[in-house]
């Protein structure tokens, strides 16, 4: 790790913006610069929170705003690793640091039944993809390398770590209620250096 600087200004920078911003058309803009320029290079992220797993993906939270307004995310993928199909009820936005995933998105029938794909989206190093209820909210995300991890960095417009969402089936549409929680019980010191 070189210096966890840029993990503070992009923080700076959301709380500046989810302070001014009216809408989320307004805030998304903003946000997608702020996530570039922390994507740019991955020396600031800490090793504990670039630490891959063989059973599952991991969630590491990076920063949670006290008043629940967003929060900052490493998602950590291990070789065949993948989401369920899931929602996020908050806008957000993934900027891919290392490796490379893919993005299916899905799209629910007004009347039900199982679930449509709608496209699926390969996002290298530097690309960043947002979501929102407004936007499209439904999808899955996995490690698109078979042989070596993959690393994204996530703003949400909420501690999704806490948010009751959902998953869903593919073949049937039917939902249940999750909370994805985090694989850490601590978050890196913004003030390091």
């Amino acid at each position: 790790m070189s210096s966890i600087r840029p993990l503070r200004e992009f923080v700076q920078g959301l709380q500046r913006a989810v302070s001014s911003a009216g809408t989320e058309q307004t805030l998304l803009p903003q946000v997608e610069l702020l996530l570039r320029a922390l994507i740019a290079d991955d020396r600031w992220l800490p090793e504990a929170f670039a630490a891959a797993s063989v059973d599952s993906y991991r969630q590491y939270l990076l920063y949670a705003d006290p008043l629940d307004r967003f929060s900052v995310v490493s998602f950590v993928w291990g070789p065949g690793q993948q989401t369920p199909i899931h929602d996020h009820r908050v806008w957000g936005a993934i900027g891919v640091l290392r490796g490379a995933e893919l993005a299916t998105r899905y799209a629910r029938s007004a009347t039900g039944g199982a679930l449509r794909v709608l496209d699926e989206v390969r996002l290298e190093p530097g690309a960043i993809d947002l979501v929102s209820p407004r936007l499209g909210d439904i999808h899955r995300v996995r490690n698109a390398l078979p042989d070596r991890p993959s690393i994204s960095i996530h703003a949400y417009g909420a501690n999704i770590g806490r948010m009751a969402r959902h998953v869903f089936d593919e073949n049937t549409g039917e939902s249940r209620p999750f909370i994805s929680a985090y694989s850490s019980s601590v978050c890196p010191n913004l003030w390091a250096d």
